[in-house]
C-alpha cells in the first residue's frame, strides 16, 4: 500500500466504467482525478428532469443484482446503504399482437408452468436449460470476464479446457434453443436479450444462454428513484475514496514524452498523472485525441468491427395513468428476422420495428407528476444511419398507434412533453462511434482477446475500459471492465489485485 500512496491517476470519463476503475484505484492508494465532458457522472446512463417528470436517458433494466453487490462489497459497503431495490413481478409483459400479451413471472416455477402450457415437456427442458445457462453465467461472469484477455496464455490452463467446452463458444444461442425447444413463443423469450448483444442469435455464440439465467433465474429488479440512483451511489462512494470529480472538462489532447502519457488538456487546463485510463469512447479517445504514432488501431480497423444496435429513443410524459402496460413491455409484435436483418446485415430504419417500452411510473410515484405516466420508448436501429427529425416524428407516430391499439386507449392527444434521442446525440453527448447505444457486439470474433486490447502498445502508462472494450457492452460488464483495468495498472505496479468474486 505505501508505494502507491504517492501514485495519482486521471480516468477520463464517468459512466459505470470509470467510476469502477476510479473508486478501485482509489481504495488502493491512488489519488484519482476524473473528468466528464457532460455535466454530470453516469455516461450513458444520464438523468434529466423537466415538467415534473424525471426520465433515465439509458439503461433501465436491472439484471445481475450481484454484481453490484460484489462492486460495493470491495469496499466494505452495500447497495443498500445507497439504494433500495425492489423486484419486479411480473419481471415483464410481452405483447404478441392484440389481444395476445403474456407476462413472464418472476418465480421460475411459475414459469416453469407458462411454458408447459405452451409446449408438453417444456418445463424440465427448462430446467436442464437453465442449469447450463447457471454454470455459464457462474464461470463466465465469476472467472472470465475478469480476465484481460491481453493473450491467449491466459486462457491456456489445461484444466480450463471443460470449462471452455461447456460454455459452447462454437455453437450459436439460435441452435442451442431452438434443439431443445418447438414453441415459437419460448423461443423469442431465449433469444430476446442478445438482441442487445449486437447480432442475431444465429451468430451469438450459445455462452450468452448466462443472459437467460440473469433475467429469469436472478431476476428484473429497479432501484427506487430510478437507474441514476445507482450512479449516485457509485460517485458517493468515489468521492468517500477521495475521487475528485471535474465536469464540463472534455480531454481535446495528450501531452506525451517517453512513451508516457504526461498530461492531458481540457482547453487550457492541464491534468498531469502517473496513470492515464480512457473510459470515454474507446474509438473517439484514440482517432481523434491521441496522435497518429501512438494509436494502436486505425480507422480500417473500427470501421471493420461489428457494433450493436444505435436506438431511437422517446422520454414521454402524460398527462393521464396508461392502462394496460407493466413497467418493462416488449412488443414483439413484427418478424423477428426481419428486424434482425435490417439492423445487422443490411442495415436501414425498420420496416416494421420490435419496439420496447418502460413505464416506471407504475413502480415509482415519484418519476411523474401524481395522475400522470413516465413512458420511455426505445427502438433498437442499425448504428450510423442518417437521423433527422422527420424520420423520428415517422417512427414516433408509428410506436403510439401501436400503444393506442394494444391498449386501448387514445394517447397522442395526451402527451404533454415529448423528447428524442438517437444516432446524432449519441455521437454528440457521448461521441460515441457510428452512434452506437451498446458498444461492440458479442460475436465469437469479437469476444476476450479478439475486442479492442484494454493496453496501448506504444504509451505504457495508458489503460481503456468501457463497453469497446473488455468485457463488453451493458451496465454489468462496464462495471467489471473498471476493476479490470484497476487490476491491471496494480500489477504494472507490483500489486497483485484480484477483484473477482470469492468462490
Amino acid at each position: 500500500m505505501l508505494q502507491l500512496m504517492n501514485k495519482s491517476a486521471v480516468v477520463i470519463g464517468s459512466g459505470f466504467s470509470g467510476l469502477s476503475v476510479a473508486s478501485c484505484l482509489a481504495k488502493e492508494g491512488y489519488k484519482v482525478t476524473v473528468l466528464e465532458k457532460n455535466e454530470m457522472a453516469g455516461g450513458r446512463c444520464s438523468v434529466f428532469s423537466d415538467s415534473g417528470f424525471t426520465f433515465d436517458m439509458g439503461p433501465s433494466w436491472y439484471w445481475m443484482p450481484d454484481t453490484f453487490e460484489h462492486y460495493f462489497s470491495i469496499f466494505g459497503k452495500k447497495v443498500s446503504y445507497y439504494y433500495q431495490l425492489e423486484q419486479l413481478d411480473p419481471s415483464y409483459r410481452i405483447f404478441w399482437g392484440k389481444d395476445n400479451e403474456t407476462d413472464i413471472p418472476a418465480a421460475m416455477s411459475k414459469l416453469e408452468e407458462l411454458f408447459e402450457s405452451w409446449e408438453k415437456g417444456a418445463a424440465e427442458k427448462l430446467r436442464q436449460f437453465m442449469k447450463e445457462a447457471a454454470y455459464k453465467y457462474e464461470r463466465g461472469i465469476n472467472d472470465f470476464v475478469y480476465r484481460p484477455s491481453n493473450s491467449w496464455v491466459e486462457f491456456a490452463d489445461p484444466t480450463l479446457l471443460p470449462d471452455l467446452l461447456k460454455m459452447q463458444l462454437l455453437s450459436s444461442l439460435e441452435s442451442h434453443v431452438r434443439g431443445m425447444f418447438k414453441d415459437e413463443r419460448i423461443r423469442r423469450i431465449l433469444e430476446f436479450p442478445v438482441y442487445f448483444l449486437g447480432a442475431l442469435p444465429s451468430k451469438i455464440p450459445a455462452l450468452y444462454s448466462l443472459m437467460n439465467y440473469a433475467d429469469l433465474q436472478l431476476g428484473t429488479w429497479y432501484p427506487k428513484g430510478g437507474m441514476y440512483k445507482i450512479v449516485e451511489g457509485m460517485e458517493q462512494l468515489a468521492k468517500e475514496l477521495g475521487v475528485t470529480f471535474h465536469y464540463h472538462t472534455p480531454v481535446d489532447r495528450v501531452e506525451t514524452s517517453s512513451g508516457k502519457i504526461s498530461a492531458v488538456y481540457s482547453g487550457e487546463r492541464k491534468y498531469s498523472a502517473d496513470v492515464f485510463v480512457n473510459a470515454a469512447d474507446y474509438h473517439h479517445f484514440e482517432q481523434e485525441i491521441l496522435p497518429p504514432q501512438h494509436r494502436k488501431y486505425d480507422e480500417t480497423y473500427w470501421d471493420k468491427r461489428v457494433m450493436a444496435p444505435s436506438s431511437l429513443i422517446f422520454y414521454l410524459g402524460i398527462n393521464k395513468r396508461v392502462h394496460g402496460l407493466q413497467h418493462h413491455n416488449l412488443f414483439f409484435d413484427a418478424s423477428f428476422e426481419q428486424f434482425g436483418k435490417e439492423i445487422y446485415d443490411t442495415p436501414q430504419w425498420p420496416t416494421d420495428p420490435l419496439f420496447y417500452v418502460c413505464c416506471p411510473s407504475l413502480t415509482d410515484a415519484s418519476v411523474a407528476p401524481e395522475g400522470m405516466e413516465n413512458v420511455f420508448v426505445l427502438i433498437p436501429i442499425a448504428p450510423d444511419l442518417q437521423d433527422d427529425d422527420a424520420t423520428r416524428e415517422r417512427y414516433f407516430n408509428l410506436i403510439l398507434n401501436k400503444l393506442e391499439l394494444y391498449t386501448g386507449q387514445k394517447l397522442q392527444d395526451h402527451v404533454i412533453y415529448k423528447k428524442s434521442f438517437a444516432i446524432k446525440d449519441f455521437k454528440e453527448r457521448y461521441n460515441g462511434y457510428k452512434g452506437n447505444a451498446y458498444g461492440l457486439a458479442n460475436t465469437l470474433m469479437q469476444t476476450a482477446i479478439f475486442k479492442p486490447s484494454i493496453r496501448n502498445p506504444h504509451l505504457s502508462n495508458l489503460y481503456n475500459t468501457g463497453q469497446l472494450s473488455v468485457p463488453g457492452p451493458g451496465v454489468p460488464p462496464s462495471l467489471i471492465s473498471g476493476q479490470v483495468v484497476a487490476a491491471e495498472v496494480l500489477k504494472d505496479q507490483g500489486k497483485v489485485t484480484d477483484f473477482r468474486p470469492k468462490a
